[in-house]
């Protein structure tokens, strides 16, 4: 069999064919291939990896040559995380939480977590305020652009709600330009902000924090290398790293940090204009005036498990998980089948939007009485109210 040429394996699958083959071979003979992302704002952190080192050490301790590329280009590497381009990623938080989903697993993280913050001129009163505004990030694929726009769509806004949003590399000269009047908000770690807050306690604001995430580098490693393989190299990046210019990946951050990471930017402002916001109770005792509690997610997902007495009107969604997204792109028609009664809608919690987008199109429809339940199922079993299920 011949793999034609613009098919392109990493060695230890090729390895792993022909064993299957039953042609000779031997996993020494593979390559483990390795990527070390770097954000654009952390250069200094380059400079101490030990590209050379670290193939030679890290080859030794896994027993197969490996090969290791160290890159800024994040945008680059987050395609690579989702094709699957290495068998090793070392980057950070984003980097690592795209690539959890996609068939890796947890090494660990080589520094504690933290938060970020949303900064802003003096006279800023709320983020919502920023809409039409000025906002200074790093490159786009950084960790604080993804902080940035996890926390404007808390607050109901969207990058395309703002004038001008300006890229450039590093994050503390956001705050010089907060400053110089040439930007109207930026974001950077809380530490950084402590640290230059103290020095002008009068220059800026913090108008938004992000919920904690893994800091430093974070180890992952596809989960299709074989189980023994896996083990030896997460051996050496939690105990022998440090002379390649790693710090040991020793801490195990929770998995609900990545998957935050993961979803930031996609979650749901906490209201909806023209919709009343409801808390679990509040829909059920909705529900029990008469209301329809609407269940907006998949068959799968409504028959595994639901509110119990909930009708399930599916959202068929396409477009954008944004506060700006384009209804025509969507399948709005179950929804149209619904009587003429007050409705409540629910779907996955705060990182789901089907019901976020459902009850805006059904308010804007001339719906009367329409609720929206951000928590959605999780909340409503966290409270104990009673579920069902097929």
């Amino acid at each position: 069999m011949t793999t034609p040429p613009f098919v392109k394996f990493p060695q230890w699958r090729k390895a792993l064919v022909a064993c299957g083959l039953g042609w000779a071979c031997s996993w020494s003979a593979a390559e483990i291939t390795a990527i070390v992302a770097v954000e654009p704002t952390a250069k200094k952190a380059a400079h101490t990896i030990l590209r050379s080192t670290m193939e030679t050490s890290l080859g030794k301790a896994a027993g197969q040559t490996t090969s290791v590329t160290v890159s800024d280009d994040l945008a680059d590497v987050m395609r690579a995380t989702r094709s699957g381009g290495y068998d090793v990623f070392i980057g950070p938080a984003q980097v690592a939480a795209s690539a959890l989903d996609r068939g890796y697993e947890l090494v660990g993280a080589n520094h504690k977590s933290q938060k970020y913050v949303l900064v802003a001129a003096p006279t800023a009163t709320a983020v919502e305020a920023l809409k039409g505004g000025r906002l200074y990030l790093p490159q786009q694929d950084s960790i604080y652009t993804y902080m940035a726009r996890g926390m404007l769509n808390e607050a109901g806004l969207s990058f395309k709600d703002l004038k001008q949003v300006q890229y450039e590399k590093y994050p503390q000269a956001g705050l010089t330009a907060l400053v110089l009047g040439s930007t109207d908000a930026t974001v950077v770690r809380e530490d950084d902000w402590a640290e230059w807050s103290a020095a002008q306690p009068k220059a800026a604001k913090v108008l938004a924090s992000s919920q904690p995430v893994p800091g430093g580098f974070t180890v992952v490693v596809k989960k299709e290398l074989p189980a023994e393989l896996r083990s030896r190299v997460a051996q050496w990046f939690t105990s022998a790293s440090e002379p390649a210019g790693l710090a040991p990946a020793t801490l195990k951050p929770e998995a609900a940090q990545y998957k935050r990471v993961a979803e930031l930017g996609l979650f749901t402002p906490v209201a909806l204009p023209g919709v009343q916001r409801v808390n679990a109770k509040e829909a059920q005792q909705l529900q029990g005036q008469g209301a329809l509690l609407v269940d907006t997610r998949t068959e799968k997902e409504f028959r595994a498990k639901r509110m119990k007495g909930a009708v399930w009107a599916p959202y068929i969604e396409k477009s954008l998980k944004d506060v700006a997204f384009d209804p025509a792109a969507d399948d709005f028609s179950a929804l149209g089948k619904l009587p003429a009664k007050p409705m409540v809608f629910a779907c996955n919690g705060a990182e789901c939007w089907k019901s976020y987008k459902a009850a805006k199109h059904a308010a804007a429809k001339g719906h009367k009485n329409v609720y929206w339940l951000r928590g959605g199922l999780p909340e409503w079993a966290a409270e104990g109210l009673p579920t069902e299920k097929d």
